[in-house]
């Protein structure tokens, strides 16, 4: 299965990169290709950013949960579908044993539940001490959720393989 969406993966990637090229933006693909787990990361983290915004908006309006409950649902919602793509399209990351598959999963999840605290606290405080708008509140902290992230990820969850593989 990973390889079928592996491949579906580098097919869209490549056509983008070409018609990039095509109409003028050879330097943009140039750089994509140049950078391209960084670029990836954008990518499939502005996707999973999509998944968290709009889970926490369908329990928002048509379930009426709170802002703490919406954010949990969110976030495990957009951390699995992260997860997923981070492993196998970001940091192509391969592990040989389910107790370095555990170890890895864990270390993933935990970083996350260090940005969901972080950002709960900014939801629960801009949202529903200061009556800011919920959308609004829920897109900065995604931003600064995916920089934590990306820190989180390169330096710690998938460098830990990176650096098996080299020995």
């Amino acid at each position: 299965m990973r390889s079928i969406f592996c491949k579906i993966v580098d097919f869209i990637e490549n056509f983008f990169l070409k018609l990039f090229e095509k109409i003028g933006l050879k330097s943009l693909s140039d750089f994509y290709k140049s950078h391209i787990e960084g670029m990836r990361y954008l990518v499939f983290g502005g996707l999973a950013t999509i998944v968290n915004i709009v889970a926490f908006l369908i329990c928002e309006k048509c379930f009426g949960f709170s802002t703490t409950i919406c954010n949990v649902i969110a976030w495990i919602t957009a951390v699995i579908f992260a997860y997923i793509t981070n492993k196998w399209f970001v940091f192509n990351s391969k592990v040989e044993s389910v107790k370095k598959l555990i170890s890895e999963m864990l270390s993933f999840f935990g970083a996350r539940i260090f940005t969901l605290i972080v950002e709960t606290i900014y939801l629960n405080i801009t949202i529903d001490y200061l009556g800011y708008n919920s959308i609004f509140m829920k897109i900065i902290s995604n931003i600064i959720v995916i920089i934590l992230n990306f820190v989180f990820s390169k330096l710690f969850i998938f460098k830990k393989n990176a650096e098996e593989k080299k020995q």
